[in-house]
């Protein structure tokens, strides 16, 4: 397959690593779409070089940048300290230097809002590039790319073809999906991601999709305009 831009350049992002800053903000993206809500207190377990680099890289900023659905090219994701701040929302590095099995530069997220609490585990693996690892320490393998589309979390029976009337929606709004991955969480449940090209949907839409049979929720990793 021949190399694209994308592959050689990185991604569009606020520096200064593709590893560090843009995969991680995508990480921390991943992490609030598949959290119900605005969280109240995040904790970053940070390992391998993540743990070492993590300030001089702004990996802490572009983590929890993510976690607040910035883009990776968003301006803003240097002051991410401060917004989260303004917005009441906790946050917590724990560097663990201590050798695992980990990849070198990966991160366990766990998300809180009163009860309700969140684990994701996942690493950038370069250019922008990463891979979840665990959710809630069930071990699932999903990939994805920083600052290349527009990207869907999606909760769904696990059943075939439950996605075909929301991929042929977005196909009428002039977003086609270019790739997707499904994994089962439980037997009859079941996570897709989908990233789409031609730009990105609203609010509404979002909502309208989450009407379609057999969807339990619709997420994008990024903030929608209302």
């Amino acid at each position: 397959m021949p190399l694209s831009l994308f592959d050689v350049a990185g991604p569009i992002m606020v520096g200064p690593s593709s590893s560090h800053t843009a995969g991680a903000c995508k990480i921390g993206q991943i992490a609030r779409a598949l959290f119900k809500g605005t969280p109240r207190k995040v904790k970053f377990y940070l390992y391998g070089s993540f743990a070492t680099v993590y300030q001089g890289h702004a990996t802490d900023k572009a983590l929890l940048a993510g976690v607040m659905k910035m883009w990776t090219s968003d301006s803003n994701l240097k002051n991410s300290f401060e917004i989260a701040k303004k917005k009441g929302i906790e946050f917590h590095f724990m560097p663990i230097t201590q050798h695992t099995e980990h990849h070198p530069n990966t991160v366990r997220i766990i998300l809180e809002k009163g009860k309700h609490k969140l684990s994701v585990v996942g690493s950038s693996i370069g250019g922008g590039n990463i891979k979840i690892t665990h959710i809630n320490n069930v071990p699932i393998d999903l990939d994805a790319a920083a600052g290349r589309y527009f990207s869907l979390i999606i909760g769904h029976d696990n059943k075939p073809d439950v996605l075909l009337p929301l991929i042929k929606q977005l196909r009428a709004w002039h977003l086609p999906v270019s790739a997707s991955q499904t994994f089962s969480v439980g037997g009859t449940h079941a996570i897709s991601m989908l990233n789409t090209e031609g730009g990105s949907l609203k609010l509404p839409q979002v909502l309208e999709l989450e009407k379609t049979p057999g969807i339990q929720f619709v997420r994008a990793l990024t903030k929608l305009p209302k």
